[in-house]
Protein backbone atom coordinates (compact mmCIF):
# COMPACT_ATOMS: atom_id res chain seq x y z
CA UNK A 1 0.00 0.00 0.00
CA UNK A 2 1.31 3.29 -1.04
CA UNK A 3 2.33 5.57 1.83
CA UNK A 4 0.07 8.55 2.71
CA UNK A 5 1.44 12.08 3.40
CA UNK A 6 0.21 15.43 4.69
CA UNK A 7 0.01 18.16 2.29
CA UNK A 8 2.52 20.11 3.50
CA UNK A 9 5.39 17.11 3.88
CA UNK A 10 4.08 16.40 0.06
CA UNK A 11 4.59 19.48 -1.41
CA UNK A 12 8.43 19.65 0.79
CA UNK A 13 9.29 15.97 -1.13
CA UNK A 14 8.70 17.46 -4.84
CA UNK A 15 9.82 20.62 -4.79
CA UNK A 16 6.81 22.51 -4.71
CA UNK A 17 4.44 24.28 -2.35
CA UNK A 18 0.58 23.20 -0.64
CA UNK A 19 -1.52 25.49 -3.39
CA UNK A 20 -0.11 24.08 -6.07
CA UNK A 21 -1.16 20.66 -4.63
CA UNK A 22 -4.28 21.94 -3.34
CA UNK A 23 -4.86 23.01 -7.42
CA UNK A 24 -3.67 19.46 -8.65
CA UNK A 25 -6.18 18.04 -6.15
CA UNK A 26 -8.99 20.32 -6.76
CA UNK A 27 -8.60 19.52 -11.09
CA UNK A 28 -8.77 15.71 -10.47
CA UNK A 29 -5.42 15.14 -11.22
CA UNK A 30 -4.24 14.46 -7.88
CA UNK A 31 -6.75 12.17 -5.30
CA UNK A 32 -6.93 13.25 -1.18
CA UNK A 33 -7.39 11.11 1.27
CA UNK A 34 -8.52 13.41 4.33
CA UNK A 35 -6.01 15.74 3.43
CA UNK A 36 -3.34 13.10 2.67
CA UNK A 37 -1.91 12.30 -0.60
CA UNK A 38 -0.31 8.94 -1.66
CA UNK A 39 3.52 8.74 -2.86
CA UNK A 40 3.02 6.22 -5.76
CA UNK A 41 0.01 9.20 -7.00
CA UNK A 42 2.85 12.14 -6.40
CA UNK A 43 5.24 10.22 -8.54
CA UNK A 44 2.99 9.74 -11.44
CA UNK A 45 2.45 13.77 -11.42
CA UNK A 46 6.32 14.31 -10.46
CA UNK A 47 8.25 11.80 -12.33
CA UNK A 48 11.23 13.05 -11.83
CA UNK A 49 12.25 13.25 -8.65
CA UNK A 50 15.41 11.73 -7.59
CA UNK A 51 17.17 11.46 -4.71
CA UNK A 52 20.26 13.36 -5.04
CA UNK A 53 22.24 15.42 -2.48
CA UNK A 54 19.35 18.01 -2.20
CA UNK A 55 15.87 16.91 -2.13
CA UNK A 56 13.01 19.00 -3.43
CA UNK A 57 11.86 20.59 0.08
CA UNK A 58 15.57 21.46 0.43
CA UNK A 59 15.06 23.49 -3.34
CA UNK A 60 12.01 25.32 -2.04
CA UNK A 61 13.88 26.28 1.45
CA UNK A 62 16.51 27.93 0.28
CA UNK A 63 14.30 29.76 -2.89
CA UNK A 64 12.47 30.87 0.28
CA UNK A 65 15.15 32.09 2.37
CA UNK A 66 16.84 34.30 -0.65
CA UNK A 67 13.22 35.50 -1.51
CA UNK A 68 12.95 37.09 1.34
CA UNK A 69 16.00 38.57 1.71
CA UNK A 70 16.80 37.10 5.23
CA UNK A 71 19.65 36.45 6.70
CA UNK A 72 19.90 32.70 6.21
CA UNK A 73 18.37 30.78 9.22
CA UNK A 74 20.73 28.63 11.39
CA UNK A 75 21.01 25.10 9.43
CA UNK A 76 22.11 23.06 12.21
CA UNK A 77 20.97 19.60 13.06
CA UNK A 78 18.54 18.76 15.98
CA UNK A 79 20.25 17.90 19.81
CA UNK A 80 22.02 15.08 19.84
CA UNK A 81 19.37 13.91 21.88
CA UNK A 82 16.33 14.49 19.93
CA UNK A 83 18.03 13.24 16.62
CA UNK A 84 18.89 9.67 18.21
CA UNK A 85 15.20 9.73 19.48
CA UNK A 86 13.88 10.38 16.20
CA UNK A 87 16.26 7.56 14.26
CA UNK A 88 14.96 5.17 17.27
CA UNK A 89 11.43 6.01 16.26
CA UNK A 90 11.94 5.06 12.94
CA UNK A 91 13.97 1.60 13.60
CA UNK A 92 11.15 0.78 16.41
CA UNK A 93 8.40 1.40 13.50
CA UNK A 94 10.87 -0.88 10.62
CA UNK A 95 11.08 -3.52 13.72
CA UNK A 96 7.41 -3.67 13.76
CA UNK A 97 7.56 -3.91 10.17
CA UNK A 98 9.63 -6.33 9.97
CA UNK A 99 7.61 -8.60 12.24
CA UNK A 100 4.58 -8.00 10.55
CA UNK A 101 6.01 -9.69 7.78
CA UNK A 102 7.58 -12.49 9.51
CA UNK A 103 4.04 -13.18 10.94
CA UNK A 104 2.76 -13.23 7.02
CA UNK A 105 5.13 -14.83 5.86
CA UNK A 106 4.83 -18.00 8.88
CA UNK A 107 0.89 -17.68 7.79
CA UNK A 108 1.89 -18.23 4.42
CA UNK A 109 4.33 -21.30 5.05
CA UNK A 110 1.42 -22.89 7.35
CA UNK A 111 -1.42 -22.68 4.65
CA UNK A 112 0.95 -23.39 1.63
CA UNK A 113 1.78 -26.86 4.34
CA UNK A 114 -1.70 -27.54 5.06
CA UNK A 115 -2.23 -27.82 1.00
CA UNK A 116 0.34 -29.66 0.87
CA UNK A 117 -1.21 -32.08 2.68
CA UNK A 118 -4.71 -32.11 0.98
CA UNK A 119 -3.00 -32.07 -2.51
CA UNK A 120 -5.58 -35.05 -3.04
CA UNK A 121 -8.67 -33.33 -3.27
CA UNK A 122 -10.00 -31.69 -6.46
CA UNK A 123 -8.53 -28.47 -6.62
CA UNK A 124 -5.82 -28.12 -4.40
CA UNK A 125 -3.26 -29.49 -6.55
CA UNK A 126 -4.40 -25.84 -8.50
CA UNK A 127 -4.20 -23.95 -6.10
CA UNK A 128 -0.70 -24.75 -4.92
CA UNK A 129 1.04 -24.66 -7.80
CA UNK A 130 -1.11 -20.82 -8.06
CA UNK A 131 0.60 -20.32 -4.47
CA UNK A 132 4.05 -21.14 -5.50
CA UNK A 133 4.06 -18.97 -8.53
CA UNK A 134 2.70 -16.13 -6.42
CA UNK A 135 5.56 -16.30 -3.64
CA UNK A 136 8.30 -16.83 -6.51
CA UNK A 137 7.40 -14.08 -7.99
CA UNK A 138 6.89 -11.78 -5.14
CA UNK A 139 10.37 -12.92 -3.43
CA UNK A 140 12.25 -12.60 -6.51
CA UNK A 141 11.29 -9.53 -6.98
CA UNK A 142 13.56 -6.56 -7.28
CA UNK A 143 11.67 -3.39 -7.11
CA UNK A 144 13.50 -0.09 -6.54
CA UNK A 145 13.29 1.76 -3.79
CA UNK A 146 10.35 4.44 -4.03
CA UNK A 147 12.20 8.07 -3.98
CA UNK A 148 9.60 9.94 -2.17
CA UNK A 149 9.30 7.28 0.87
CA UNK A 150 13.25 7.36 1.41
CA UNK A 151 13.37 11.27 1.44
CA UNK A 152 10.21 11.11 3.71
CA UNK A 153 12.19 9.36 5.74
CA UNK A 154 15.08 11.44 5.74
CA UNK A 155 12.85 14.26 6.22
CA UNK A 156 11.16 13.04 8.92
CA UNK A 157 14.85 12.79 10.92
CA UNK A 158 15.43 16.33 10.35
CA UNK A 159 11.83 17.75 11.37
CA UNK A 160 9.27 17.00 12.52
CA UNK A 161 5.37 17.97 11.59
CA UNK A 162 3.11 19.54 13.89
CA UNK A 163 -0.32 20.00 13.68
CA UNK A 164 -2.40 22.38 15.67
CA UNK A 165 -6.00 21.74 16.60
CA UNK A 166 -8.54 23.23 16.18
CA UNK A 167 -7.27 24.79 13.62
CA UNK A 168 -5.65 21.89 12.21
CA UNK A 169 -2.32 24.98 10.50
CA UNK A 170 0.45 22.90 10.78
CA UNK A 171 4.21 23.54 10.59
CA UNK A 172 7.78 22.29 10.62
CA UNK A 173 10.23 22.15 13.45
CA UNK A 174 13.83 22.24 11.59
CA UNK A 175 17.11 22.10 13.63
CA UNK A 176 17.53 23.28 16.73
CA UNK A 177 13.71 25.65 16.89
CA UNK A 178 11.97 25.59 19.68
CA UNK A 179 8.13 24.54 19.10
CA UNK A 180 7.30 28.49 19.27
CA UNK A 181 10.31 29.65 16.84
CA UNK A 182 9.18 27.15 14.43
CA UNK A 183 5.31 28.48 14.21
CA UNK A 184 6.09 31.76 13.97
CA UNK A 185 8.69 31.26 10.95
CA UNK A 186 5.79 29.57 9.55
CA UNK A 187 3.29 32.59 9.59
CA UNK A 188 0.87 31.26 12.58
CA UNK A 189 0.01 33.45 15.43
CA UNK A 190 0.09 31.21 18.26
CA UNK A 191 -0.41 32.38 21.85
CA UNK A 192 2.61 33.96 23.44
CA UNK A 193 4.57 36.24 25.71
CA UNK A 194 7.68 36.26 27.22
CA UNK A 195 8.84 33.76 24.49
CA UNK A 196 11.52 32.97 27.24
CA UNK A 197 9.63 29.99 29.89
CA UNK A 198 8.28 32.94 32.48
CA UNK A 199 4.95 33.70 31.83
CA UNK A 200 3.53 30.19 30.85
CA UNK A 201 1.36 32.48 27.95
CA UNK A 202 2.62 30.10 25.36
CA UNK A 203 1.32 26.56 26.98
CA UNK A 204 -0.19 24.24 24.82
CA UNK A 205 -1.64 20.77 25.08
CA UNK A 206 -0.11 17.42 23.50
CA UNK A 207 -2.36 15.67 21.97
CA UNK A 208 -0.37 13.09 20.39
CA UNK A 209 3.68 12.66 20.19
CA UNK A 210 6.44 13.61 22.16
CA UNK A 211 8.01 16.84 23.06
CA UNK A 212 11.68 17.08 24.92
CA UNK A 213 12.52 20.61 26.88
CA UNK A 214 15.37 21.81 24.95
CA UNK A 215 15.48 25.23 27.11
CA UNK A 216 15.22 26.12 31.14
CA UNK A 217 12.05 28.12 32.27
CA UNK A 218 11.04 29.59 35.52
CA UNK A 219 7.24 28.92 34.99
CA UNK A 220 5.92 25.98 36.84
CA UNK A 221 3.43 24.18 35.21
CA UNK A 222 0.83 22.47 38.17
CA UNK A 223 0.68 18.87 38.53
CA UNK A 224 -3.10 19.07 37.20
CA UNK A 225 -1.39 20.67 33.85
CA UNK A 226 1.62 18.48 33.30
CA UNK A 227 -1.13 15.22 33.78
CA UNK A 228 -3.16 16.90 30.79
CA UNK A 229 -0.16 16.86 28.79
CA UNK A 230 0.50 20.82 28.97
CA UNK A 231 4.08 22.25 27.76
CA UNK A 232 5.43 25.59 27.15
CA UNK A 233 6.33 26.38 23.37
CA UNK A 234 8.88 28.63 23.65
CA UNK A 235 11.31 25.77 26.07
CA UNK A 236 10.82 22.75 23.70
CA UNK A 237 11.26 20.96 21.24
CA UNK A 238 9.33 18.58 19.02
CA UNK A 239 11.11 14.75 19.02
CA UNK A 240 8.57 13.68 16.22
CA UNK A 241 6.04 14.39 14.65
CA UNK A 242 3.00 16.02 16.73
CA UNK A 243 -0.38 17.25 17.36
CA UNK A 244 -0.82 20.39 19.89
CA UNK A 245 -3.96 21.86 21.30
CA UNK A 246 -2.73 25.54 21.13
CA UNK A 247 -4.15 28.87 21.10
CA UNK A 248 -3.74 31.08 18.33
CA UNK A 249 -4.70 35.14 18.01
CA UNK A 250 -8.07 35.64 15.93
CA UNK A 251 -7.72 39.45 15.36
CA UNK A 252 -5.76 42.69 16.20
CA UNK A 253 -7.09 43.15 19.45
CA UNK A 254 -5.98 39.88 21.16
CA UNK A 255 -2.61 41.01 21.18
CA UNK A 256 -1.19 43.20 24.12
CA UNK A 257 0.05 46.58 23.88
CA UNK A 258 3.89 46.14 24.78
CA UNK A 259 6.90 48.74 25.45
CA UNK A 260 10.17 47.59 24.55
CA UNK A 261 13.77 49.21 24.71
CA UNK A 262 15.46 47.83 21.53
CA UNK A 263 18.59 48.12 20.12
CA UNK A 264 20.22 49.78 16.77
CA UNK A 265 20.97 46.36 14.69
CA UNK A 266 22.00 48.46 11.36
CA UNK A 267 21.05 51.40 8.84
CA UNK A 268 20.91 51.08 5.38
CA UNK A 269 20.29 53.38 2.56
CA UNK A 270 17.49 52.52 0.80
CA UNK A 271 17.78 54.35 -2.40
CA UNK A 272 17.96 58.35 -1.96
CA UNK A 273 15.65 59.68 0.61
CA UNK A 274 15.03 56.42 2.11
CA UNK A 275 16.78 54.41 5.16
CA UNK A 276 16.47 50.99 6.60
CA UNK A 277 16.03 51.35 10.69
CA UNK A 278 16.88 47.69 11.70
CA UNK A 279 16.08 47.39 15.39
CA UNK A 280 16.63 44.49 17.81
CA UNK A 281 14.69 43.29 20.62
CA UNK A 282 16.09 41.64 23.67
CA UNK A 283 16.00 38.03 23.35
CA UNK A 284 13.57 37.51 26.25
CA UNK A 285 11.40 40.26 25.44
CA UNK A 286 10.70 40.14 21.76
CA UNK A 287 7.76 42.28 20.23
CA UNK A 288 4.41 40.33 19.41
CA UNK A 289 2.35 41.48 16.79
CA UNK A 290 0.79 41.10 13.36
CA UNK A 291 1.94 42.15 10.08
CA UNK A 292 0.84 45.01 8.86
CA UNK A 293 0.37 46.56 12.06
CA UNK A 294 2.51 50.00 13.29
CA UNK A 295 4.26 51.05 16.18
CA UNK A 296 5.53 53.82 18.03
CA UNK A 297 9.37 54.56 18.23
CA UNK A 298 10.89 56.71 20.59
CA UNK A 299 14.79 57.77 19.86
CA UNK A 300 16.32 60.59 22.05
CA UNK A 301 13.25 63.51 22.71
CA UNK A 302 11.87 62.35 19.51
CA UNK A 303 8.95 60.19 18.30
CA UNK A 304 7.33 58.85 15.38
CA UNK A 305 4.30 56.10 14.57
CA UNK A 306 5.65 53.34 11.70
CA UNK A 307 4.44 50.60 10.25
CA UNK A 308 6.58 47.19 10.70
CA UNK A 309 8.21 46.27 7.34
CA UNK A 310 9.01 42.79 8.21
CA UNK A 311 7.26 39.69 9.22
CA UNK A 312 6.17 38.43 12.68
CA UNK A 313 8.28 35.35 11.73
CA UNK A 314 11.53 37.05 12.94
CA UNK A 315 9.83 38.86 15.88
CA UNK A 316 13.30 39.74 17.32
CA UNK A 317 13.98 41.60 14.35
CA UNK A 318 12.50 45.03 13.33
CA UNK A 319 12.34 46.52 10.00
CA UNK A 320 11.24 50.06 9.51
CA UNK A 321 11.38 52.69 6.72
CA UNK A 322 11.96 55.83 7.37
CA UNK A 323 11.91 58.67 4.77
CA UNK A 324 14.03 61.34 4.77
CA UNK A 325 12.17 64.62 5.91
CA UNK A 326 13.50 67.90 6.80
CA UNK A 327 10.15 68.65 8.80
CA UNK A 328 10.16 65.54 10.99
CA UNK A 329 12.14 65.24 13.91
CA UNK A 330 12.42 61.24 13.82
CA UNK A 331 13.21 61.43 10.70
CA UNK A 332 15.84 63.91 10.11
CA UNK A 333 17.19 62.23 14.18
CA UNK A 334 17.29 58.53 12.08
CA UNK A 335 19.48 60.52 9.09
CA UNK A 336 22.10 62.44 11.28
CA UNK A 337 22.12 60.87 14.83
CA UNK A 338 21.37 57.29 15.20
CA UNK A 339 23.59 54.86 15.60
CA UNK A 340 24.52 51.19 15.76
CA UNK A 341 23.58 50.16 19.44
CA UNK A 342 21.97 52.78 20.45
CA UNK A 343 18.47 52.40 21.89
CA UNK A 344 15.16 53.06 21.14
CA UNK A 345 11.73 52.30 22.39
CA UNK A 346 9.04 50.45 20.58
CA UNK A 347 5.49 50.33 22.33
CA UNK A 348 2.50 48.99 20.59
CA UNK A 349 1.76 47.96 18.25
CA UNK A 350 -1.34 49.53 16.53
CA UNK A 351 -3.84 49.34 14.05
CA UNK A 352 -6.16 46.50 12.29
CA UNK A 353 -4.31 46.35 8.82
CA UNK A 354 -3.88 42.77 9.41
CA UNK A 355 -3.94 40.00 6.85
CA UNK A 356 -6.88 38.04 6.94
CA UNK A 357 -5.66 34.54 6.84
CA UNK A 358 -8.37 32.25 6.70
CA UNK A 359 -9.78 33.96 3.57
CA UNK A 360 -9.29 31.35 0.91
CA UNK A 361 -9.12 33.68 -1.90
CA UNK A 362 -6.07 34.96 -3.73
CA UNK A 363 -4.50 38.69 -2.94
CA UNK A 364 -3.87 41.65 -4.49
CA UNK A 365 -1.51 44.33 -2.82
CA UNK A 366 -1.81 47.37 -3.66
CA UNK A 367 1.47 49.95 -2.40
CA UNK A 368 1.93 53.10 -3.28
CA UNK A 369 5.47 55.31 -2.71
CA UNK A 370 6.29 54.61 1.21
CA UNK A 371 2.85 52.40 1.78
CA UNK A 372 4.96 49.72 0.63
CA UNK A 373 6.72 49.43 4.06
CA UNK A 374 3.22 47.52 6.32
CA UNK A 375 2.93 45.83 2.44
CA UNK A 376 6.07 44.07 2.86
CA UNK A 377 5.44 42.65 6.15
CA UNK A 378 1.89 41.63 4.96
CA UNK A 379 3.12 39.85 1.65
CA UNK A 380 5.78 37.93 3.78
CA UNK A 381 3.37 36.67 5.98
CA UNK A 382 0.83 35.41 3.37
CA UNK A 383 4.43 33.94 1.82
CA UNK A 384 5.26 32.01 5.14
CA UNK A 385 1.59 30.64 5.10
CA UNK A 386 1.75 29.06 1.91
CA UNK A 387 -2.14 29.05 1.16
CA UNK A 388 -3.18 32.11 -1.46
CA UNK A 389 -3.25 30.66 -5.41
CA UNK A 390 -1.65 34.01 -5.98
CA UNK A 391 -0.23 36.57 -4.60
CA UNK A 392 -0.01 39.71 -7.10
CA UNK A 393 1.77 43.31 -5.99
CA UNK A 394 1.25 46.26 -7.62
CA UNK A 395 3.92 49.33 -6.49
CA UNK A 396 2.98 53.00 -7.48
CA UNK A 397 5.65 55.51 -7.17
CA UNK A 398 6.13 58.65 -9.16
CA UNK A 399 9.77 59.72 -8.60
CA UNK A 400 12.38 57.20 -10.00
CA UNK A 401 13.80 56.11 -7.04
CA UNK A 402 10.48 55.56 -5.58
CA UNK A 403 10.71 51.54 -6.19
CA UNK A 404 13.46 51.53 -3.51
CA UNK A 405 13.16 47.70 -2.85
CA UNK A 406 12.16 46.75 -6.69
CA UNK A 407 14.82 43.90 -6.83
CA UNK A 408 13.49 42.52 -3.61
CA UNK A 409 10.10 42.41 -5.37
CA UNK A 410 11.68 40.77 -8.52
CA UNK A 411 13.24 38.48 -6.50
CA UNK A 412 9.83 37.46 -5.06
CA UNK A 413 8.29 36.85 -8.57
CA UNK A 414 11.09 35.03 -9.85
CA UNK A 415 11.47 32.34 -6.56
CA UNK A 416 8.01 31.72 -6.09
CA UNK A 417 5.05 30.45 -8.86
CA UNK A 418 2.51 32.01 -7.16
CA UNK A 419 3.44 35.95 -6.69
CA UNK A 420 3.65 38.25 -9.78
CA UNK A 421 5.02 42.11 -9.25
CA UNK A 422 4.02 44.63 -11.33
CA UNK A 423 5.68 48.40 -11.01
CA UNK A 424 3.29 51.09 -11.72
CA UNK A 425 5.21 54.66 -12.54
CA UNK A 426 2.93 56.59 -14.19
CA UNK A 427 -0.66 57.86 -13.65
CA UNK A 428 -2.72 58.05 -10.32
CA UNK A 429 -4.87 55.21 -8.35
CA UNK A 430 -7.93 55.45 -11.10
CA UNK A 431 -5.51 54.79 -13.94
CA UNK A 432 -3.80 51.47 -11.64
CA UNK A 433 -7.27 50.15 -10.65
CA UNK A 434 -8.10 50.20 -14.33
CA UNK A 435 -5.05 48.24 -15.15
CA UNK A 436 -5.43 45.87 -12.81
CA UNK A 437 -9.28 45.21 -14.33
CA UNK A 438 -7.40 44.26 -17.20
CA UNK A 439 -4.96 41.85 -15.74
CA UNK A 440 -7.99 40.12 -13.53
CA UNK A 441 -10.95 39.68 -15.40
CA UNK A 442 -13.23 39.48 -12.24
CA UNK A 443 -11.27 41.81 -9.23
CA UNK A 444 -14.71 40.80 -6.69
CA UNK A 445 -12.75 37.03 -6.36
CA UNK A 446 -10.15 38.50 -4.97
CA UNK A 447 -8.91 40.10 -1.29
CA UNK A 448 -7.71 43.48 -1.71
CA UNK A 449 -4.44 44.98 0.31
CA UNK A 450 -4.13 49.17 0.13
CA UNK A 451 -1.79 51.09 1.20
CA UNK A 452 -0.35 54.37 0.97
CA UNK A 453 -0.48 58.77 1.33
CA UNK A 454 -4.00 59.14 2.34
CA UNK A 455 -5.16 60.67 -1.04
CA UNK A 456 -4.14 58.21 -3.47
CA UNK A 457 -6.26 55.46 -0.93
CA UNK A 458 -9.23 57.57 -1.02
CA UNK A 459 -8.64 57.71 -4.42
CA UNK A 460 -8.08 54.24 -5.07
CA UNK A 461 -11.05 52.97 -2.67
CA UNK A 462 -13.18 55.01 -5.03
CA UNK A 463 -12.23 53.48 -8.32
CA UNK A 464 -12.60 49.80 -6.73
CA UNK A 465 -16.43 50.85 -5.56
CA UNK A 466 -17.12 52.03 -9.25
CA UNK A 467 -15.72 48.78 -10.26
CA UNK A 468 -18.43 47.16 -7.88
CA UNK A 469 -15.48 45.47 -5.76
CA UNK A 470 -17.63 44.35 -2.33
CA UNK A 471 -15.83 46.92 0.17
CA UNK A 472 -15.46 43.88 2.68
CA UNK A 473 -12.89 42.49 0.80
CA UNK A 474 -10.98 45.58 0.86
CA UNK A 475 -8.78 47.07 3.68
CA UNK A 476 -6.93 49.67 3.83
CA UNK A 477 -4.50 52.07 5.41
CA UNK A 478 -2.88 55.34 4.88
CA UNK A 479 1.01 55.90 5.48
Amino acid sequence: MSRLLPLSRAARLVGTNRVALQLKIRSGELTSFDGMVAADDLLRLYPDIRLEEEGGFEQVREIKERAFGKRVRERLLPSQEILSQRLYEQSTELADLRAHLQRYHAMMEAVRARIGEQEAEPGMAALGEFLDAQLAEILGASEAPNALAVMDDMLRVMSAHVTLQPSRHDFFVEGADTLLEAALKAGLAVNYGCSNGNCGLCKARVVSGEVKKVRPHDYVLSEAEKSQGYTLLCCHAAVGDLVLEALETGSAGDIPQQQIVARVKALQPLGDGMRLLHLQTPRNNRLRFLAGQSVTLTAGETSAQLPVASCPCDDRNLHFHVERDAKDDFARHVFDVLGAGDAVTVFGPWGEFVLRAESPRPILFIASEAGFAPIKGLVEHAMSLDRAELLHLYWHACSPTGHYLSNLCRSWADALDNFRFTAVAEGGAQDLVAAMAKDHADLAAFDIYLAGPEAFVDGAAKSLAQQGFPAVQLVATAT
